[in-house]
């Protein structure tokens, strides 16, 4: 009788024993610049010290098979946008003062969450462009505070004119830059007129410009330290955290009280000041009681600068790095922790891409994907959650920059474990390249397309099929 009084006294007294809705999930999205993917210990580094990282992935989900675009802007592109970079005409990198950017009619990830009511910030490298109509906070963020394309884009790069007399940062560049063996080699710097980046490099709030040529040794910690305090503010929810750092791309600064304390050296010590900086905000998430309800994300914009030799890290198995759409310059970290809702411990070779993240943050938010538009990012929810072990891509494409007239674009497509790389063939046509079976050669060494003729003229067919429609619905680039 005790027992079923028990159970019937909430019904008498009209009490509900429906359980209140969960609260939207908050979002924060860690975004390295030019990390490879074998740079942290949850990836295989024997140097590199990384707790709090190697804690996110024993605690979530680390994905072996992330991709993002072969370079910064159209990675962050692809964040943003929810698309392969070409789609919204943001295939290259923007530099100082340039006239285009991202388009006022894209839809970021940013705009969809704030429609939803979150609080949204972004805190670092944006690098869509950085004209005002194309800055951060005109395309979703209630604020920004960072610098508005790569930390090297400055008056003290080492492939800068020599005008003496030269101050001492400008020295150390240099001498930095020929220790290294880049000094004099570049890509998207204008060596032949030997420009460089004559301007400042600004460090913004908004439109407002706080200082300029930062000193870059303290840019990590004050990210952090914004960052923690947006977290404070926007406790009561549901919030979204974007905090793309300017490390570890060249150069490479820390701050002086972890200077010197890795074994591998300055690359090491930014890297495990990234760690840290990961262990401060999963710990302001713990100590508010919102660690349950959200979900970090861990990755970087594209692999390791090679050139930059011991500056430049580690894409571990892999190919080559950044600039290249070998597995090593698109294949990075991938770590998504959200405990009691991810699954700990769990470590999947699904193939996976930045340009997922959109639709999932959409999908859990409970946010409309835009109908207007193709977008080629898809909601890994059910793989994170377990409810599948399978990639929600069927095919995977390859994407390089804009390159040279004529050139194609689209260099490879993955099905599952095989890759075929492409090339220009007669008419303008797309050709078939090697085949590569990822998972017995993860370093793209043995060509096995003699083998499976059939595979590669399948892969290649649907190659053309997806190029043919993607340059049916491409977007416009912004100010173009």
């Amino acid at each position: 009788m005790r027992r079923l009084l028990s159970v019937s006294l909430p019904i008498l007294l009209g009490v509900s024993t429906i359980a209140p809705a969960a609260p939207p999930p908050n979002f924060i999205v860690l975004f390295a610049d030019d990390q490879g993917w074998g740079d942290l210990g949850a990836y295989g580094h024997p140097d590199i010290r990384t707790p709090h990282l190697d804690r996110m992935a024993a605690e979530g989900m680390r994905l072996t098979s992330f991709y993002a675009a072969s370079f910064c802007g159209p990675s962050r592109a692809a964040l943003m946008t929810g698309s392969y970079p070409p789609r919204a005409s943001l295939d290259f990198n923007h530099g100082p003062e340039a006239t285009t950017g991202i388009h006022p009619d894209e839809i970021t990830v940013a705009e969809l969450l704030k429609d939803r009511g979150y609080a949204t910030k972004m805190i670092g490298k944006w690098h869509l462009g950085d004209a005002p109509e194309f800055l951060p906070h005109r395309h979703g963020f209630d604020s920004w505070f960072g610098i508005p394309y790569s930390n090297d884009m400055w008056r003290y790069h080492p492939v800068m004119p020599i005008r003496p007399p030269e101050n001492e940062r400008m020295i150390s560049a240099r001498q930095r830059g020929a220790m290294t063996g880049f000094a004099g080699q570049g890509s998207y710097y204008d060596l032949e007129r030997g420009q460089g980046f004559p301007q400042p490099l600004p460090l913004m709030r908004d439109d407002e410009v706080l200082e300029t040529d930062s000193d870059q040794r303290g840019l990590t910690t004050l990210y952090t330290e914004l960052a923690l305090s947006f977290i404070e503010e926007a406790k009561d929810g549901p919030f979204f955290l974007y905090l793309p750092h300017a490390m570890p791309h060249v150069p490479l600064f820390v701050n002086d009280s972890r200077w010197g304390k890795s074994l591998r050296g300055r690359y090491g010590d930014v890297i495990e000041e990234l760690d840290w900086s990961v262990g401060q905000i999963l710990g302001k998430l713990a100590e508010l009681g919102l660690d349950r309800n959200t979900l970090v994300v861990y990755t970087s914009d594209n692999g390791p600068w090679l050139q930059y030799g011991i500056d430049g890290g580690s894409a571990g198995p892999f190919k080559l790095g950044k600039g290249t759409t070998w597995e090593g310059g698109m294949r990075v970290p991938g770590i998504f922790w959200m405990p009691g809702r991810i699954p700990a411990g769990q470590v999947s070779s699904a193939v996976a891409a930045n340009m997922d993240i959109l639709p999932t943050f959409a999908g859990l938010a409970g946010a409309d994907l835009p109908t207007d538009r193709v977008l080629d990012g898809r909601d890994l929810w059910p793989l994170l959650s377990g409810a599948t072990d399978e990639s929600p891509h069927e095919y995977f494409y390859f994407f390089a920059g804009r390159g040279r007239r004529g050139e194609t674009r689209l260099q490879g497509i993955r099905k599952g474990r095989h890759k075929l790389r492409l090339a220009n063939g007669p008419n303008g046509q797309l050709a078939a390249g090697e085949l590569y079976d990822l998972y017995a050669d993860a370093a793209e060494k043995f060509d096995v397309s003699s083998r499976h003729s059939d595979l590669v003229q399948q892969l290649l067919a649907q190659a053309r099929a997806f190029l043919a429609e993607l340059e049916q619905s491409t977007r416009p680039l912004g100010g173009a």
